[in-house]
């Protein structure tokens, strides 16, 4: 019992750690290139978990995801600091720097998606742990970039939003940046459960972001010889 409990967490935890540490570190490498230290200043361009863990979004959130035997695992960490204003060029950068997060999730899910191709060569039973690592990498990094990219700030879509409109529509999306997070959160799972409550189906979880990820799962099966 003790050996699959320790089973299933690993091959989760490491995905999720990976994914969400590389993602992290990704935005505070972008800033330093272009032209923002903050991130490098407070030790957050590192590639050691402990400095990205978020104690609720990091480990309590996934853990009782997971208890739940919920269809899909979650979780994100602490954001890492970054000063706009002293970017090279703060609205052109800006876009740059939140692509960095996302891009280095669809990068992980590629390299763990390819791989897989060499799950054969190691010995049964590390190649199933292996496996279900792989897997749960591609479903976890494609997850995190679908979700960063919903154009709310302070989400990384948000802020590519507020960088590529025009002012008159740029200013007003990035005012929510204190509460967006809490109206994404609210609008993807609050609002399915009140639906419940009166019998409809609003699952907007489904449409903006389980539908997506596995579209673009599907498709790197496809590029990566999987399909």
């Amino acid at each position: 019992m003790i050996e699959q409990i320790l089973h299933a967490v690993s091959v989760w935890a490491i995905p999720l750690l990976l994914a969400i540490t590389l993602h992290e570190a990704a935005h505070g490498f972008a800033a330093y290139w272009f032209g923002d230290d903050t991130a490098r200043r407070l030790g957050r361009m590192s590639l050691n978990p402990l400095r990205h863990v978020d104690p609720f979004g990091t480990v309590l959130m996934p853990a009782l995801l997971l208890l739940a035997k919920a269809p899909f695992l979650f979780g994100y960490a602490k954001p890492v600091p970054v000063n706009f204003a002293r970017l090279n060029h703060p609205r052109r950068d800006m876009v740059w720097v939140a692509l960095a997060g996302p891009g280095m999730n669809m990068a992980l899910a590629v390299l763990a998606a390819l791989l897989y191709h060499g799950i054969g060569e190691l010995p049964p039973g590390v190649a199933d742990w292996a496996a279900a690592n792989l897997r749960n990498t591609v479903h976890i990094n494609v997850l995190l970039a679908v979700f960063n990219m919903l154009p709310i700030p302070p989400l990384d879509g948000g802020r590519v939003a507020v960088g590529l409109l025009p002012d008159r529509l740029a200013f007003p999306l990035a005012r929510l940046e204190r509460a967006g997070i809490f109206i994404v959160l609210g609008v993807l799972f609050l609002v399915p459960m009140l639906g419940n409550l009166v019998g409809l189906d609003l699952d907007l979880f489904k449409w903006l972001i389980g539908r997506p990820t596995m579209a673009i799962i599907d498709l790197i099966a496809s590029l990566t010889g999987h399909g």
